[in-house]
């Protein structure tokens, strides 16, 4: 599994269309072959500055699968215009996890 991180930072007044625009948008990354799941976080501190986590199967699902595929061009088309500046992606692999056992507390 690899994790996707991005930070968004959205242009100023536009956070709410944004949050709209981005439900659409959601819709066409989960029809991806090797997508799993993703998470839009809004920063409480910063204004307009989001984090985006997206899980998929591996690196080439996004980068190829994703980055090289028709629904790209939708999403861009959805998305772009909302960021100043534009975003830098990376990628992530575990190496550790835990989730607190509610049977210890």
């Amino acid at each position: 599994m690899i994790l996707e991180a991005v930070m968004l930072n959205v242009k100023p007044g536009m956070e709410n269309k944004f949050e709209s625009a981005f439900k659409q948008a959601s819709k066409i990354i989960s029809l991806i072959d090797g997508y799993l799941s993703h998470e839009l976080h809004r920063c409480i501190e910063v204004k307009g500055k989001y984090l985006l986590l997206v899980q998929w199967d591996n690196l080439e699902a996004h980068t190829t699968g994703f980055r090289e595929s028709p629904k790209y061009e939708q999403w861009k088309k959805i998305l772009h215009h909302f960021y100043d500046p534009f975003p830098t992606v990376e990628h992530f692999q575990i190496v550790e996890s835990k989730t607190k056992n509610p049977e210890y507390y």
